[in-house]
């Protein structure tokens, strides 16, 4: 499902799996941390379309989509201020509106993610006062009706997650309900599980909730250099997702490398995704940064000189992201 409808799942060619086209994360980066710029966007995702790209997966969590749109009051363009925040959306409906367009204009699918997203955006009287059952209505109804007051449907959850070493209460409740609204619906969930190897928590979670581990993408693992903790997950039957993949340190990348190369190498090329999370104006390619192009214009050249072959790439940029979207078994 994208913002323009369903597709054939064998249309979706190459995909980044972890991405965010409008954001905004003022509240913990005062100075990149909003992308709401429409032509902006649009000649980054051209950029990426001319570099063989197809599809972007857009996994903005609800907290992060009020105000990240190109006029979100509705002045000066047609779908903004489409609706004033409440509990009943998970997405600004301007967000929702903003991407369907973009995906028109640009020829790029864009898979929308429903869901919330991480302490210590979820510490709101709002998030407290709702149930399990309750929040998981909410997804499933992004999933199979439409976000509130559009009716575009999501794709996936996520991402949703944990901000440290440990999952929260109010983030278990979260992943609860996100494992709920997946039973009922088939749909992946995309976790956000940076820094610390939290992720086998949440795996073991959604485990716990009847989720199938093909269901399962762990996302932020590149920022975990644990190599055991990869295997670990992989072993287990889920994605492990390496999506913080940006031009830098070459120390950084060619450790980004060793990862992808090492799954690879131990039997599960089945269980690799790649991804950028552009998350701020810096990592966009008119700013300085890699944009959406940096994987396949550049990280697939270390990936090939480090002896993966055309056929392992495509793999990973195109097979398995169909898999975990579709849910098609192979």
């Amino acid at each position: 499902m994208t913002a323009t409808g369903a597709v054939d799942a064998a249309g979706l060619g190459l995909t980044l799996m972890h991405e965010h086209l409008f954001i905004n994360l003022l509240r913990e980066y005062r100075g990149t941390g909003l992308i709401q710029d429409f032509p902006l966007v649009r000649s980054e995702l051209d950029r990426y379309r001319e570099a063989g790209g197809v599809t972007v997966v857009d996994v903005t969590p609800a907290e992060l989509t009020w105000g990240a749109s190109p006029d979100p009051n509705g002045v000066y363009r047609p779908g903004g201020g489409l609706a004033a925040a409440s509990a009943e959306h998970t997405r600004a409906p301007d967000n929702v509106a903003a991407l369907r367009e973009l995906s028109v204009a640009t020829g790029v699918q864009i898979v929308l993610g429903t869901g919330y997203y991480r302490d210590p955006y979820l510490a709101s009287e709002d998030f407290d006062r709702r149930s399990v059952g309750a929040i998981s209505e909410l997804l499933v109804r992004d999933l199979c009706d439409g976000f509130a007051g559009t009716s575009i449907r999501a794709g996936l959850i996520g991402e949703v997650g944990a901000d440290q070493w440990f999952i929260s209460a109010r983030e278990e409740r979260n992943l609860r309900a996100s494992a709920q609204a997946s039973r009922r619906t088939g749909a992946a969930i995309s976790t956000h599980a940076a820094r610390w190897p939290v992720g086998r928590q949440q795996l073991d979670l959604l485990l716990e909730e009847g989720v199938p581990p093909d269901r399962v993408i762990i996302g932020h693992c590149d920022t975990v250099n644990i190599p055991e903790y990869h295997l670990d997950l992989a072993r287990s039957g889920c994605y492990v997702q390496f999506d913080t993949i940006r031009p830098g340190s070459e120390f950084a990348l060619e450790t980004r490398v060793t990862h992808v190369v090492s799954l690879i190498r131990a039997g599960f090329i089945d269980r690799v995704l790649l991804s950028h999370d552009v998350c701020g104006r810096d990592h966009l390619t008119a700013y300085g940064g890699g944009g959406f192009s940096y994987i396949p214009e550049r990280f697939s050249q270390r990936l090939l000189r480090a002896g993966v072959d055309y056929g392992e790439l495509e793999h990973i940029l195109v097979r398995n992201p169909r898999r975990a979207l579709s849910g098609e078994a192979g």
